[in-house]
């Protein structure tokens, strides 16, 4: 069996939106909420667990959103920036890795 080797940093919102067929802020709400258990949100060093506290006067949320649970969840294998230091786009995702 292949080890799968995951990239390292972040999946971008964005792609995680485009995976799930949904809108940036469905998963931005899911992460906050929990039901959407794919990474984490924080501000200030402090996780926001609370959709209440999306409020752009309390400071910037900062998503973490892990390609090895993004995977997990989907089965879709995110390959992290591409060589020119562009994202790996989602254009060419099969249905079937989507979702199960």
């Amino acid at each position: 069996m292949d080890e799968v080797i995951f990239a390292t940093g972040s999946v971008p919102v964005t792609t995680a939106a485009k995976i799930y067929g949904k809108d940036a802020s469905w998963i931005r709400a899911g992460i906050i909420s929990g039901w959407l258990q794919i990474g984490n949100a924080t501000r200030n060093g402090k996780l926001v667990t609370n959709v209440k506290e999306i409020n752009s006067k309390r400071g910037r949320i900062n998503f973490y959103i892990s390609p090895k649970l993004l995977w997990k969840a989907t089965g879709y294998l995110w390959k992290g920036k591409s060589d020119n230091g562009d994202n790996d786009t989602t254009d060419n995702i099969r249905e079937e890795q989507i979702l199960d």
